[in-house]
């Protein structure tokens, strides 16, 4: 289909959000927290029509799957942001010049943002919450196998604006078609922004073909760095929870990379992992120490592949290093530049390892698991940024926000 007049549409409603006070914002993302609780049953057994389609064992399936737990999640984090206070008119920076002329830096939204996802419909909500608050239009584009869920949600929120007489289409879900997505990508003068959120695949895809701004909220490859001078009860927690607290999303342990000198205490530090049957594809050394201490059904001997792999299941490499420069390597040559990490007590190397790993976040002593906007004190986020214009890392309220100059005059003129 041609989606031409969705685009006009959605321009058109963009414009009307910069005369909503905040005031309004907020009460409507209260309203929409509030129906996405009362709603749970409708949009669980929505979402249940989308899990039919699906093969439980596919990773993409948990991050597909609601709940009325993961509901209530939701819920909270669009108060959350509602009560952050609005990115919206910021003054960024202010000047007078020698002729008198105030200048003024100013926040404001990008405009229209359209966003790109796979089978992931909390985005839906997190979307909507951020783009709303602040002062964004946004199209989004998910796939058929979250078509359902995303159809419930979208009506619900809807709803609430209609409510609320705000111009309905500044939430605008698009088909599920191939089509759609080459509009959307070369929607010049109706779109500002692109943020893919998916696999490596669609993120690839969507640089490849956009010829409007992209900003990548790239794959999480996710190293986890056991020094020389770490400590074993404080690591194998922190493995252990970076592997295993939800394996589908970004920000989850993919490497485990172990300086060989503390090799007698692999056994321990992985032992963990052995209840949530996760798979070690192990290198020569590492495999070496493991056999016999680590289920064999469970251990494997690493390839290639098994490094700058984003595993999204219970699957997980080892790679042994002689030295801290050679983990710097090894990181460096298969990072996504995501999230990172370091287990050390040794201030020196920890001290290092910030200033040398190329990463949206680096975290020393402590698991990737919180590479996540509301963990961060963000509310929610709308994506994890792994480039370096504009934004990086957890793109929440503030990310979303361009900026212009605010010229004041009292008659000047330029000789």
């Amino acid at each position: 289909m041609d989606c031409t007049h969705i685009f006009e549409q959605v321009l058109k409603a963009s414009r009307s959000l910069n005369l909503l006070d905040v005031e309004t914002i907020n009460r409507v993302l209260n309203e929409v927290a509030d129906e996405a609780v009362a709603e749970t049953g409708f949009i669980l057994k929505e979402n249940e029509k989308d899990l039919s389609r699906m093969d439980r064992n596919d990773p993409k399936y948990d991050r597909l799957q609601l709940t009325a737990a993961r509901l209530e999640g939701i819920a909270a984090d669009m108060r959350s942001v509602a009560a952050l206070p609005s990115p919206v008119g910021r003054v960024l920076s202010e000047t007078t010049r020698p002729n008198g002329l105030k200048i003024s830096k100013v926040a404001v939204p990008f405009g229209v943002i359209g966003i790109i996802y796979e089978a992931r419909p909390n985005v839906t909500f997190d979307v909507f919450s951020l783009c709303l608050k602040s002062g964004n239009a946004c199209i989004l584009k998910g796939g058929s196998d979250a078509i359902d869920s995303n159809t419930a949600i979208v009506n619900i929120i809807r709803k609430v604006l209609r409510k609320n007489n705000i111009d309905e289409n500044v939430l605008t879900l698009l088909p599920a078609g191939r089509e759609e997505t080459a509009q959307l990508l070369n929607a010049h003068g109706y779109v500002d922004l692109i943020i893919p959120r998916g696999s490596q695949n669609l993120i690839n895809f969507v640089r490849e073909n956009a010829s409007i701004p992209v900003i990548e909220t790239g794959a999480g490859i996710c190293h986890t760095y056991f020094d020389e001078f770490g400590d074993k009860e404080k690591g194998r927690l922190i493995i252990n929870n970076a592997k295993t607290r939800r394996v589908s999303v970004c920000n989850a342990l993919d490497c485990l990379v172990i300086d060989e000198k503390r090799l007698a205490d692999l056994p321990y530090l992985v032992e963990m992992m052995a209840d949530s049957n996760v798979i070690l594809y192990a290198d020569e050394k590492s495999y070496s120490v493991l056999t016999g201490k680590y289920p064999a059904e469970l251990l494997e001997k690493a390839s290639e592949e098994s490094y700058g792999t984003e595993f999204l299941s219970y699957k997980a490499s080892i790679k042994t290093v002689s030295s801290f420069e050679e983990a710097i390597n090894h990181i460096t040559k298969y990072s996504s530049k995501h999230s990172e990490a370091i287990i050390s007590e040794s201030r020196e190397h920890v001290v290092l390892f910030q200033k040398m790993v190329d990463a949206a976040s680096v975290y020393s002593n402590t698991s990737t698991a919180y590479t996540d906007g509301a963990q961060f004190g963000l509310g929610a986020e709308i994506g994890i940024s792994t480039q370096k214009l504009h934004a990086r890392g957890p793109m929440a309220l503030e990310e979303l926000t361009s900026y212009k100059y605010i010229v004041e005059g009292e008659g000047q003129i330029r000789p």
